[in-house]
């Protein structure tokens, strides 16, 4: 322990240095000791190999499908944090003076045991030529290892390329097909009946691509004026993805006896998550924390449904703590 904190105190004063009023010439306590260029060149070659490997750390973290990933970035880390402790042995025990004070430490007021001990710490680094270089070489090290050490907080999610929260196969124009790669006209969809569609000549599989498609009495729709002509003749299409966990949205409530039954609703299985597609998909009952997202739709010339762009809020389970429901939801 004691030698690990003679390395810590040796970086530390290579790294600030002391800054101090100029006093009088005293007797030197420590002899005078020959600058050790070639320990010096040893650190600094040391720090710079810390850097690389700290440097190559981020590269490796960074590199899709790269072989033995995992093993690269331990040897790499390894190799980053060996060399700055190399670094430090060198530093403490060929360019640091080795000595000791016996006694206490003094209390503030014995101004003149202070200054021994500045003069020990002035004179114990005199003898380096290179503490420019060093301090350099030092921060490098520290600095780029701190950013190794925190890149994998970039897997908790993206901080830059944020669109890819939102990014999803619809556009304005592509039509809505059926399981079968059918093409969905609007005059075939009933009410209190459910269907599922994807977007035409895209990825079926991507998360934000099925939506799930109804068709309600136009004087049941109550739509916030944000999703004022999202829907067409009475037909609405949400994502089919609920937004608690990511489950497959797939029952859909159609009562049979208006008066004493509850409005339609869309259901998840998995924690039965309820959502009113009359409403903008607004959470009823259930752990989802948000509306599901609504896909804006048109009827072209031809009676078929389109998108007429994309959702109106991202695809996919809430994150942790979301609670962004509508009034009255």
């Amino acid at each position: 322990m004691a030698r690990a904190k003679d390395w810590l105190v040796a970086a530390l004063v290579l790294l600030v240095g002391r800054k101090r009023a100029p006093r009088k010439e005293a007797p030197r306590i420590i002899p005078k000791r020959e600058t050790d260029a070639r320990a010096e060149r040893t650190m600094l070659l040391l720090l710079g190999i810390s850097s690389a490997c700290a440097v190559a750390f981020i590269v490796v973290y960074a590199v899709e499908d790269l072989p033995a990933k995992t093993q690269l970035l331990g040897l790499s880390l390894g190799l980053s944090l060996l060399a700055l402790a190399a670094a430090l042995i060198v530093a403490g025990k060929k360019l640091m003076p080795e000595e000791e004070l016996a006694g206490e430490y003094p209390p503030p007021e014995h101004v003149p045991e202070q200054e021994v001990v500045e003069q020990l710490v002035d004179e114990g680094v005199d003898s380096i030529s290179r503490r420019g270089l060093l301090k350099l070489g030092l921060l490098g090290a520290g600095g780029t290892l701190g950013l190794a050490v925190i890149t994998p907080a970039l897997s908790l999610g993206p901080f830059f390329r944020i669109k890819e929260l939102f990014a999803t196969p619809w556009r304005s124009g592509r039509r809505l097909v059926d399981e079968k790669g059918r093409p969905l006209r609007a005059a075939d969809v009933e009410q209190k009946s459910f269907y599922t569609a994807f977007p035409e000549g895209a990825n079926d599989e991507e998360q934000g691509a099925p939506v799930v498609v109804v068709r309600l009495p136009k004087q049941q729709l109550d739509l916030p004026a944000e999703l004022a002509g999202y829907e067409v003749d009475g037909v609405v299409a949400y994502s089919k993805i609920c937004t608690h966990a990511g489950c497959a949205i797939s029952l859909y409530r159609a009562p049979l006896f208006q008066p004493t039954e509850p409005r339609p609703a869309l259901v998840c299985p998995c924690h039965y998550s309820t959502f009113d597609p009359a409403t903008g998909g607004t959470v009823l009952f259930g752990p989802a924390g948000r509306a599901l997202p609504m896909l804006p739709l048109e009827i072209d010339a031809k009676g078929y449904l389109r998108a007429k762009g994309n959702f109106n809020a991202a695809v996919g389970p809430s994150w942790w703590g979301v609670r962004n429901r509508r009034a009255g939801s």
